[in-house]
């Protein structure tokens, strides 16, 4: 395990360490005195088998670097070297360290980070990284999905496990149940969809959850040509602010009074009538636009 500088290619080694299972998580949690943190939403993945299809679903390819987000003991670390990856993990409990480090071995085509992932700049981090595979803590998946689309341009595959309920949330299209803030967000910046459910049978210590595996590519939505992110995102917050009422009353979270309001479902063609929940991007961008042209003012 590495911590400084890549190493050459002919340091690569011939066979990665053998893949983690339950036994040999619980072993390295007592050998360290490690207890999971609940803060931190730490459950460590404990099924090889789950590892290696998230790696295959990853499509992860030989020599490409990826990044790992929470890596606690490694588990994941271990399939992504499996499948010849380079990896650049990113870890924000230190305590770990120890535990990951006698799980990877001395492999110089891993480097752990010590950072929280929603600060530090993981393009920096790993310039030539397009991939992000992760075992999400639970508290952040959404959160750092977000900030790695809106903000880390060369990433551009993210395939995360997440909690059920959020990950559906992730992926979820305008008119369904899980539809909200997130989903209108996601979609304005890659294409989303749940690859698989994942039993929390797989995880240790067991969370009360199930888990979803989701992939999420990047691309130019047409409806956000010519504006920049935040312009929508602060839309769809106002929009979404308070889900039961409709938007003629959430919109004027924009600053609006009511007339203002009405000109600008006019001047977008958006019903006012419907609640945010109904509106796919190309809706939000185009309130997004007549915001900034003012012109309905």
């Amino acid at each position: 395990m590495a911590t400084g500088p890549r190493h050459g290619r002919g340091d690569r080694p011939a066979r990665p360490m053998p893949l983690l299972t339950p036994a040999r998580v619980r072993a390295l949690l007592d050998r360290h005195g490690l207890r999971p943190s609940r803060a931190l939403g730490q459950h460590y993945l404990a099924d090889p088998n789950t590892a290696r299809k998230v790696v295959r679903l990853a499509q992860v390819r030989p020599g490409e670097t990826v990044v790992e987000v929470g890596p606690g003991l490694g588990s994941l670390t271990l399939a992504l070297r499996e499948a010849g990856a380079d990896v650049v993990a990113v870890e924000a409990d230190a305590r770990l360290l120890p535990a990951l480090a006698e799980a990877l071995g001395e492999d110089p085509l891993v480097r752990v980070e010590v950072a929280d992932a929603l600060r530090v700049d993981l393009g920096a981090l790993a310039p030539s990284a397009e991939a992000l595979v992760a075992n999400l803590p639970y508290n952040i998946a959404a959160t750092l999905v977000l900030r790695v689309l809106a903000g880390t341009p060369g990433i551009r595959h993210l395939t995360v496990m997440a909690q059920r309920e959020v990950g559906e949330r992730l992926a979820a299209r305008p008119g369904t149940a899980a539809y909200g803030a997130a989903s209108a967000k996601v979609a304005a910046l890659a294409d989303a969809r749940v690859l698989s459910p994942v039993s929390r049978r797989v995880f240790v210590p067991e969370p009360h959850v199930d888990s979803v595996l989701v992939r999420l590519d990047r691309r130019e939505h047409p409806a956000m040509r010519g504006l920049a992110y935040p312009e929508v995102a602060r839309v769809i917050d106002a929009a979404f602010a308070q889900r039961r009422k409709v938007l003629r009353n959430t919109l004027r979270g924009l600053g609006l009074d009511a007339e203002e309001v009405q000109a600008l479902g006019r001047g977008a063609g958006v019903d006012l009538a419907l609640r945010a929940e109904r509106l796919d991007v190309e809706q939000f961008a185009a309130l997004a636009r007549q915001v900034n042209k003012g012109s309905p003012f």
